[in-house]
């Protein structure tokens, strides 16, 4: 997936595991984040809240039966935004990749375990996703954008 924003000159950057690190450490300091799918024509935004890294990629989890889960199935290329509650925002564009092995969901749901009172590894009802083609903008209110792909 290409970038589409326009950055200044002066725009840091920085990629693979360190910066996806990175990306990973400012939405779990934000501890929730809203993701973005479209549904037909209709852009569609809710809140998030797992992020983990596993064999070097950066995952998140859902439900099968929830309509995210549908909307990423049709269309793979989500956005993700969350705001450190300060000054400080991430907005990161990927494709959302499924992961159906047991050793990928069973690695997030033990890093969430309050989510194993609704889902286990061997359930069939949890998905997950790791982040593919993804560029991870950090702005601020005060400061040059960082880009980071991974």
């Amino acid at each position: 997936m290409v970038a589409t924003s326009v950055m200044s000159a002066n725009a840091q950057t920085a990629s693979n595991s360190t910066g996806m690190q990175e990306v990973h450490d400012f939405v779990k300091k934000c501890g929730h984040y809203f993701i973005a799918t479209v549904e037909g024509d209709q852009p569609r935004v809710r809140a998030f809240g797992t992020i983990h890294i596993f064999e070097n990629k950066l995952y998140i989890q859902t439900g099968k039966a929830k309509k995210v889960a549908q909307q990423i199935k049709a269309n793979p290329k989500i956005e993700i935004c969350a705001f450190d509650g300060d000054k400080s925002w991430i907005r990161i564009q990927a494709v959302a990749t499924e992961d159906n092995r047991r050793e990928a969901k069973q690695s997030i749901l033990d890093a969430y375990p309050d989510l194993k009172s609704m889902y286990s590894a061997d359930d069939n009802k949890t998905q997950v996703y790791y982040l593919k083609e993804a560029t991870a903008y950090i702005s601020s209110f005060s400061g040059e954008t960082k880009v980071i792909k991974f």
